[in-house]
């Protein structure tokens, strides 16, 4: 579903803006009204299904998103056809960064969760950040803050055994909310996050919940034993 608002409606707080990350992120943090309303095509805020795709990898890229709730897995297929999980972006997030300096998306983005989002022109973002310092500068940041998450993926989640990998993954989640709350994914992307098959995670996950490690409160949460998951992260 996509609804579409203007700048005045984004500023003024309508839509909810007020209380997303479109109005709270640090990334609009130095726009002034007049900023926005150089905003001339309207905002367009999605909510995308689990499993649906926002963009692949070679699409033109004229858009970037910022995530407002839920989760978006970026991937590549392997040449087996099997996919590999590269990143996981979550709420205040912005993704399709790649767009102010190339011409595609470089990696698949699908909805992990039910997602909100917001879509902005990479046209009017380039115009915007060409004449804010405080724009430019936050969006460098975010380049960096994308590329120390990468690093930390391939450090922590792509080492060590497959236990101590889960583990890590779900303490990772877990700091988007709070300590003792982590997202929770299906058994095939986790498997394909952390390269390891969706029967090993599977298996890794069931010893979890009857040690009282982990405990699924629906499809997309679960609380867990932060105790006891940095005890088996640090194996």
């Amino acid at each position: 579903m996509i609804s579409r608002i203007t700048a005045n409606q984004a500023w003024d707080g309508e839509a909810d803006c007020l209380h997303c990350s479109l109005r709270d992120s640090v990334l609009f943090a130095g726009l002034t009204r007049a900023d926005f309303e150089k905003l001339h095509e309207p905002i367009a805020q999605s909510t995308l299904a689990p499993g649906t795709l926002l963009y692949r990898a070679g699409d033109v890229g004229d858009a970037l998103f910022t995530i407002r709730r839920g989760l978006i897995k970026q991937l590549k297929f392997l040449p087996d056809g099997t996919q590999r999980i590269l990143r996981v972006s979550r709420s205040t997030d912005v993704i399709g960064l790649e767009t102010l300096v190339l011409d595609t998306y470089q990696h698949d983005a699908i909805a992990l969760q039910s997602t909100d989002l917001c879509r902005f022109s990479t046209k009017l973002i380039k115009q915007l950040s060409s004449k804010n310092p405080t724009l430019h500068k936050e969006l460098m940041r975010r380049w960096q803050l994308a590329l120390s998450h990468a690093d930390a993926w391939i450090l922590e989640l792509s080492t060590g055994s497959a236990k101590a990998r889960i583990a890590r993954l779900l303490l990772h989640f877990a700091s988007v909310d709070t300590a003792n709350i982590s997202h929770l994914v299906s058994r095939e992307d986790m498997g394909a996050m952390l390269g390891i098959t969706p029967e090993t995670t599977s298996r890794i996950i069931a010893n979890f919940k009857r040690n009282g490690f982990i405990k699924e409160l629906n499809s997309e949460q679960c609380a867990i034993n932060t105790e006891k998951l940095q005890e088996i992260a640090n194996d």
